[in-house]
C-alpha cells in the first residue's frame, strides 16, 4: 500500500474541520475539570479519521494538559507523550501495556493528512518537503516518511510512516520574572538569544516575551514597543486566515509563513519595529538579514536550538553572531524541573549570571 501525495490508493472521506475552532490556550482555561479535558481531546480528535477520532474522544484517565505529544508511527500503537512517561492507548480510549494498544494503519495516515491539509495536500507541498505542518493554533505536525532526492534538493515526502503531533501551549506571564533582567540600565530592551533543547519551551516564553514587550510592563518602567514577529513556522501566532490565535499584543505586527531572512527586511522597510522576533534562528542567511537588520536600530529577540552556552559556541553561524557581540543577554532552558525551567540567563557583555 502506498501513501503519496494523491492519496489516491487510500481514499479518505474528504471531511473538512470547521474553522476556527478554540484553540489549547482559549479554552484550557474557560472550562473546568473532566469537561475541559473532554472538550479538549474532542477538538484535537478533528484532525484523525473515525478510529483515532473515536480513541481520542473517549480519553478519559489522561488530562489533556499533561499531554505534549501524540505519535503515530505506522504498525505501532498508538502513543502520547507527557513530561516524564510515555503512554499507550487502547481503542477504548485507555491506557495500556504496548501489545494491548491500538496499532496505527496507513489508511490512519491517510484520513489525518486529509484534514491537516484541508483535503488539499498538493498545496501543503513545501511545507511538508521540510518535515512539518503547522495547524490553526500553532500545534506543529512533524512527518517522516521517504524522502525523494534530484540533484541534491528535496523534491517530495511520500510513503509516510510517522506523524507527532506536538501541542502548543500558551501560559501567561511566564516571561515576568525573567523581564527584568533583560533590560539595560537605562530601561532599553537588550539582544536577547532564547535557548533550549527541543520540548523545553522556549516558543512558549518567547511568546509571552513578546507580549510583554508589546503591551509595555509600568512597573518596570517598559513602554510598550512596537514588535515585528517573523512566524515562519506559525507557531508563534498560530495565525488562521490572517487572524492570529495567540494575543502577541497591543503593537505587534506579524508576517506569517515568511522566511525569516526576507521577512527581516521586510518588516524593517514597511513596518518600522523597535523590536525584531522570530523563532529557531540558525541559517546562514538568517544571519545576513539580522545583521542588516541591526543598522536600523531594531532590537533582537530570538530562539535557538542548544542546550547550553558551549553549545551555541560550537554552532559556526550562532557562535558568528557572538563573536560579533549581538546579543546582551542569553537566557538557557531545560526540561529538569519540567518544560520552561530557567537554567540561567547571562549577561554576555560582562560574562555575569544574572
Amino acid at each position: 500500500m502506498s501513501l503519496h501525495y494523491t492519496l489516491s490508493v487510500v481514499q479518505a472521506p474528504k471531511v473538512m474541520p470547521e474553522l476556527p475552532k478554540p484553540t489549547t490556550s482559549q479554552t484550557e482555561g474557560s472550562l473546568c475539570g473532566s469537561n475541559q479535558s473532554a472538550a479538549l481531546w474532542a477538538d484535537m480528535a478533528r484532525w484523525f479519521g473515525n478510529d483515532i477520532c473515536s480513541i481520542l474522544g473517549n480519553i478519559k484517565s489522561v488530562a489533556f494538559h499533561e499531554v505534549e505529544e501524540l505519535r503515530l508511527r505506522v504498525g505501532q500503537p498508538l502513543l502520547l507523550r507527557t513530561a516524564d512517561q510515555d503512554l499507550f492507548l487502547d481503542r477504548e480510549g485507555e491506557v495500556t501495556s504496548p501489545n494491548k494498544a491500538y496499532f496505527v494503519k496507513q489508511e490512519d495516515f491517510a484520513s489525518a493528512l486529509e484534514r491537516m491539509t484541508h483535503s488539499s495536500v498538493y498545496a501543503a507541498e513545501e511545507d511538508l518537503k521540510q518535515g512539518f505542518l503547522t495547524l490553526p493554533g500553532g500545534n506543529r505536525v512533524g512527518v517522516t516518511g521517504e524522502v525523494i532526492v534530484q540533484h541534491g534538493q528535496i523534491q517530495t515526502l511520500k510513503h509516510i510512516s510517522s506523524i507527532n503531533l506536538r501541542i502548543a501551549r500558551d501560559i501567561l506571564g511566564r516571561g515576568l520574572k525573567i523581564l527584568p533582567l533583560l533590560l539595560g540600565a537605562d530601561g532599553s530592551f537588550a539582544h536577547t538569544l532564547l535557548i533550549s533543547p527541543p520540548r523545553a519551551g522556549k516558543t512558549t516564553l518567547l511568546r509571552d516575551l513578546i507580549r510583554l514587550i508589546s503591551n509595555g510592563v509600568p512597573h518596570l518602567g517598559l513602554k510598550g514597543l512596537t514588535v515585528g514577529v517573523v512566524d515562519e513556522r506559525g507557531e508563534l501566532a498560530g495565525m488562521w486566515q490572517g487572524v492570529p490565535t495567540y494575543n502577541l499584543g497591543y503593537r505587534t505586527d506579524v508576517l506569517d509563513g515568511c522566511p525569516k531572512a526576507r521577512g527581516m527586511s521586510m518588516l524593517v522597510r514597511s513596518m518600522a519595529p523597535q523590536v525584531m522576533a522570530m523563532d529557531e534562528l540558525g541559517h546562514a542567511d538568517d544571519v545576513a538579514a539580522l545583521l542588516d537588520a541591526l543598522r536600523t536600530g531594531v532590537r533582537i529577540l530570538s530562539t535557538a536550538h542548544a542546550s547550553s552556552l558551549e553549545e551555541v559556541r560550537n554552532r559556526p553561524i550562532l557562535a558568528h553572531l557572538l563573536e560579533q557581540g549581538v546579543f546582551e543577554r542569553l537566557i538557557v532552558l531545560s526540561r529538569e524541573q519540567g518544560p520552561g525551567t530557567v537554567e540561567g540567563v547571562y549577561d554576555l557583555k560582562t560574562g555575569r549570571v544574572l
